[in-house]
């Protein structure tokens, strides 16, 4: 009789489901767990096949990353012009730009190698809190060129610099009155757009980066990404949101594909869409959410309070930011906020809102808060991303109201000095990303990347909550550091209990697909400070084996 079941041998097992916390085999059959545990008690099962690819190696509940963009394979498309080193979808590495000067000299470079001059320049990734006393203006583009449009994305994805060419060609004056299109104290433009209003002005070469879900080769390469980190589920949290039938089609095509590597949650964000009428917008994402696969979740709303913190448009409760800056931006007016989450709450379709500052926070809550007492829902799910600077008490008022957590662990590493330093100062950055807390009151909770801000890794993730050391070694808060397990939990169960997707994912379980990460070595058996080192052979999906990109290491 020919093998039906496959059974996969290992090291260890660790599972995340606490009946049976570890094993050495799981039996796997038409992409489903049958059981786990050892080797000789799984060939019950049925006729079997014995795959011991993995007998040296550590299977762990297939990574989720709960929080990420499509940006992941837009962005490669583009040079890369950050602060801190970066890996391509090759592996290939991209070193940091770490002064002002080299930043303006690989512009520069980058200029004269384009051979038609009204060919738009445009660059990712540039950071502009590490150079603080050199803000970055339109005055210094225009030293790279007057004649071509230069568009310079910021890493945060929330703000841009142009120069005067771009402005030009793109009709921008100091005349519109645009949220985010900023000016100096003579009201210029400074060349610097700041949010979703502001960088629409860009038209279509902000839409070039921005707006990469039309490209089959963007997808794949975002997918790439993702398993070669160890993800086998990824939330894409804007720019591919299905805005009509034939996006919805499309999507399905491309992850339905045997060989896309992983699982896509797409959220539907109505800011794209430029929705009106959220009760009609309701009623589309319902229909949307019964199209959905085995390989593609549909159903859940992305939306926005405030923007970034290091960009100065997070919206921040007192003192407010610690080296005076005003106030953040509001990409949803506060008294909009009820109205809209309630035509979704009241469909019974979850709302994942970004709330990177507290005040934004306080916004949401109240508006889960009357939503259900409008429509009573129990299990809403709602969730605020980010979630930087939340405190206990609003966690506690989470957890009481039922509220999720997507915590941004990754910023007490890229930027938790310029936090304490600049944006909050000690006692705030010290309390930022507060996972231990969330955890202590009762507040289901994921961490995420939101690659490519940060680089897709949910172990790197995982190391920030647990050690929570910034680039310079700094501790920023050693009571908020956070269990290996709770870690782990967090981009496993938790995650997947965010996404509504806990019942077939987040934990190695019958009747769960078969989804697992593959790596060399045991997180719980590292030293804690070499979580994020750990090699990801792969992941398996489905009962599938993705191994990972082989490691070029060539510099760019």
């Amino acid at each position: 009789m020919k093998a039906t079941i496959t059974l996969f041998s290992a090291k260890k097992i660790i599972t995340m489901n606490p009946a049976h916390p570890e094993g050495t085999a799981v039996a796997v059959h038409d992409g489903l767990i049958l059981g786990m545990g050892a080797l000789d008690e799984l060939k019950n099962y049925g006729p079997y096949q014995i795959d011991d690819t993995f007998k040296n190696k550590i299977l762990i509940p297939g990574l989720i990353e709960a929080h990420s963009h499509i940006g992941e394979g837009t962005h490669w498309k583009f040079p890369y012009i950050g602060y801190y080193d970066r890996l391509g979808p090759d592996n290939r590495k991209w070193q940091g730009l770490t002064s002002f000067d080299d930043v303006l000299k690989t512009l520069k470079k980058l200029d004269e190698n384009m051979p038609d001059p009204a060919e738009p320049l445009v660059v990712w990734g540039f950071d502009p809190i590490f150079f603080e006393n050199q803000w970055l203006n339109r005055s210094h583009l225009d030293q790279i060129s007057t004649i071509r449009p230069i568009f310079v994305f910021h890493v945060s994805d929330h703000l841009a610099t142009v120069n005067t060419a771009l402005m030009s060609l793109m009709n921008i004056t100091r005349e519109m009155d645009v949220v985010g299109l900023d000016k100096d104290a003579a009201g210029e433009l400074t060349g610097e757009l700041q949010e979703p209003y502001a960088l629409r002005l860009a038209g279509d070469i902000y839409d070039s980066i921005a707006d990469g879900n039309e490209s089959d080769e963007n997808w794949q390469t975002y997918g790439i990404q993702a398993k070669n980190a160890g993800c086998t589920t990824i939330a894409e949290m804007a720019y591919g949101s299905p805005g009509d039938q034939a996006a919805v089609n499309r999507l399905k095509r491309l992850m339905d594909n045997p060989g896309f590597p992983v699982r896509v949650v797409q959220l539907y964000l109505p800011l794209l869409h430029g929705v009106e009428d959220h009760d009609q917008a309701a009623l589309w994402v319902l229909k949307q959410r019964k199209q959905g696969t085995k390989k593609l979740n549909l159903g859940i709303v992305k939306y926005f309070l405030d923007g970034s913190i290091q960009g100065f448009t997070a919206r921040l409760r007192a003192p407010g930011y610690h080296n005076g800056n005003p106030n953040g931006i509001w990409l949803t007016p506060p008294d909009k906020m009820f109205q809209t989450l309630l035509s979704y709450h009241k469909h019974g379709l979850s709302m994942h809102c970004h709330c990177n500052g507290d005040e934004a926070v306080d916004i949401f809550l109240d508006a889960v808060e009357k939503a259900m007492a409008t429509v009573p829902w129990m299990d809403h799910r709602h969730t605020i991303h980010h979630s930087q600077v939340t405190s206990s008490a609003q966690y506690r008022r989470m957890a009481k109201l039922g509220v999720c957590a997507n915590i941004f662990s990754n910023h007490i590493y890229y930027w938790g000095d310029k936090h304490y330093e600049i944006t909050l100062g000690p006692a705030r950055a010290c309390g930022m990303d507060a996972c231990r807390t969330a955890k202590q009151m009762g507040v289901h909770f994921s961490v995420h990347s939101d690659a490519p801000i940060t680089p897709i890794s949910q172990l790197h993730s995982m190391w920030a909550a647990i050690n929570r050391q910034t680039s310079s070694g700094r501790t920023l808060g050693e009571n908020e550091k956070l269990a290996i397990y709770d870690a782990l939990n967090a981009v496993t169960l938790d995650a997947a209990y965010t996404l509504k997707m806990d019942q077939n994912i987040g934990s190695i379980e019958p009747g769960k697909y078969a989804d697992f990460t593959v790596l060399e070595e045991d997180p719980f058996e590292v030293d804690p400070l070499k979580i994020k080192d750990i090699p990801v052979w792969g992941t398996v999906l489905g009962g599938k084996p993705f191994p990972s990109a082989p490691d070029t290491n060539n510099d760019q």
